[in-house]
């Protein structure tokens, strides 16, 4: 995938926010849902792309734009020229490197912030590397972190919907600090519950053991926990791998796969393989 500062910041087009909010209860790291309403007719994003949001930033320089990239959360719906997206933001803060000072996030706080009838620029659509393979008999491993839900919501309800007679494993791995931010998982928002009936759908929680004292999130060992269903899939070339969360999820990947092919040097084989034949794609920020 490119990165954001490849991509294009035009055309551009107007979208008001027309609801918002809040997945995540008060004691939880917050996270929103905020459902937009193109007003452009020209402007059609699918499940398998991502559009771009330019959030106004003033500071010492002037007034600039910051552009950040956002995947559908969930079906795109459009109706008389207007097409209704999903999106989720997780608000943030980052640590200045020189003063050790906290600073809100520039586009997270911004579009927390937003309610009904504001007005946001988009840009796009542009590529996600998640595409629904041609083949109904693949096998998919989704692997989430947090807001990565995003993505594989849709992609998951794309397929159960529009994809006729879908015969392929899918099983969606999904890391979050504790229940209470396991987005779309959790009691009161609870959508993917509604494949649980399919044969060919499972999905996994990966959470911190001890949330509160900021320890890891236990994706490693809910890919273990899961071995023999895994290296199965593995075994097989009609098997796609597609993950989305943060960079710290390179290496635990690794090593939760080299613990399940029990040889580091036989997983890296079998990722190169994957990566070749395009059925490896990952979103990492």
């Amino acid at each position: 995938m490119s990165h954001l500062a490849d991509l294009k910041k035009h055309p551009q087009f107007h979208a008001t926010v027309k609801g918002t909010r809040r997945l995540t209860p008060a004691e939880a790291e917050e996270i929103r849902e905020i459902t937009l309403e193109v007003q452009e007719p020209g402007f059609d994003c699918a499940v398998d792309q991502s559009f771009g949001v330019l959030v106004p930033h003033e500071s010492e320089f002037g007034t600039s734009l910051h552009h950040r990239l956002y995947s559908v959360a969930d079906l795109p719906d459009k109706k008389k020229g207007k097409q209704t997206l999903k999106m989720l933001v997780k608000r943030c803060a980052y640590i200045d490197d020189f003063s050790g000072e906290q600073y809100p996030g520039v586009a997270s706080n911004y579009l927390c912030d937003r309610i009904p009838g504001d007005r946001l620029l988009l840009t796009g659509p542009h590529g996600l590397p998640f595409e629904v393979p041609e083949d109904k008999t693949a096998n998919l491993i989704l692997i989430g972190m947090g807001t990565g839900i995003a993505p594989f919501r849709a992609f998951i309800k794309h397929i159960y919907k529009n994809v006729k007679d879908w015969e392929g494993k899918i099983m969606l791995f999904y890391g979050a600090k504790s229940g209470l931010e396991v987005l779309y998982m959790n009691d009161e928002e609870d959508d993917l519950k509604n494949y649980y009936d399919k044969e060919t759908f499972e999905a996994i929680e990966a959470l911190s053991p001890r949330p509160h004292m900021d320890d890891p999130i236990a994706m490693e060992e809910a890919l273990t926990s899961r071995a023999a269903e895994i290296l199965e899939m593995l075994n097989k070339t009609n098997t796609y791998v597609y993950l989305a969360g943060y960079e710290r999820m390179r290496e635990l990947l690794d090593k939760a796969f080299s613990t399940i092919m029990k040889s580091h040097d036989k997983w890296l084989l079998r990722k190169a393989e994957l990566i070749a034949g395009k059925k490896w794609a990952q979103i990492i920020y």
